[in-house]
């Protein structure tokens, strides 16, 4: 029995580390699609990498703000909901300013990719100052 035991083992660590090696690679493919030209991207990978980007993020800021900056009872975690549509916009924004200036827009200036980088950022902050 133990003989049988340690091959289910060995094949279950295997797994894994080929489970984590296909994650770190989806997520540096992921990360790489964001600053790659946008005729050359890919939009669902480029999502993903931004996504990813978010959440290491928030982990980071946690680093140095790991108190929430606004709590209320009564409107508790809404900032999940608010802070990436007004920091979509804002990237909308400041993509439509660098056209405006003869500027090449990047990936990241404009409302989807900004929210999608937002959005688990403060998924990230709601969890652990919470």
């Amino acid at each position: 029995m133990e003989v049988f035991e340690f091959i289910i083992l060995a094949l279950f660590e295997f797994l894994l580390e080929v489970a984590g090696e296909l994650m770190l690679e989806l997520g540096l493919r992921s990360i790489g699609e964001t600053i790659i030209p946008r005729e050359h991207r890919n939009p669902l990978l480029a999502g993903f990498g931004y996504g990813l980007l978010g959440a290491i993020a928030g982990g980071l800021s946690l680093l140095m703000f790991p108190n929430a900056f606004a709590r209320s009872e009564t409107f508790h975690g809404i900032s999940i909901f608010i802070a990436p549509v007004m920091t979509g916009l804002a990237m909308a924004g400041l993509g439509w300013l660098w056209e405006k200036k003869g500027q090449q827009r990047l990936p990241i200036d404009s409302f989807a990719y900004g929210f999608i980088f937002a959005l688990p950022m403060a998924i990230v902050r709601f969890l652990y100052t919470s």
